[in-house]
């Protein structure tokens, strides 16, 4: 008499459902908390903008002074953002010389991340 086999027997099925446990058990712990990549991306998003507009406030203000705004401080990076800096973010006081030097700008997000931007001065 042959016997033909039809489906998984209870065993298999058992097994099949612990080694999947298993994988989501390990694999879990890294999906569950992206807040804090995601706070970091965002201030970094933001000093990103800041210096970009920082760089094209530049390039307005050099070919007319009645265009964009003169800069001789990081926290001036708040003016060249169209709209402001976003409510919590906060930029590190420091001077930057009006000859088109570069300096580099701390900006703090609302979760005390930090990231850095350039400010280029100009009067």
């Amino acid at each position: 008499m042959k016997r033909n086999q039809q489906g998984f027997t209870l065993i298999e099925l058992i097994i099949v459902i612990v080694i999947l446990g298993i994988l989501a058990a390990v694999a879990l712990p890294k999906f569950v908390d992206l807040s804090g990549e995601a706070e970091d991306a965002a201030v970094k998003g933001v000093a990103g903008g800041i210096s970009s507009g920082m760089s094209i406030n530049y390039a307005a203000r050099k070919v007319s002074s009645a265009k964009g705004v003169a800069v001789t401080d990081c926290q001036q990076g708040a003016d060249v953002l169209d709209g402001g800096l976003p409510t919590g973010y906060t930029i590190t006081a420091a001077a930057v010389a009006a000859n088109a030097t570069k300096s580099d700008c701390v900006l703090t997000g609302p979760s005390t991340k930090t990231a850095s931007f350039t400010a280029i001065g100009i009067l």
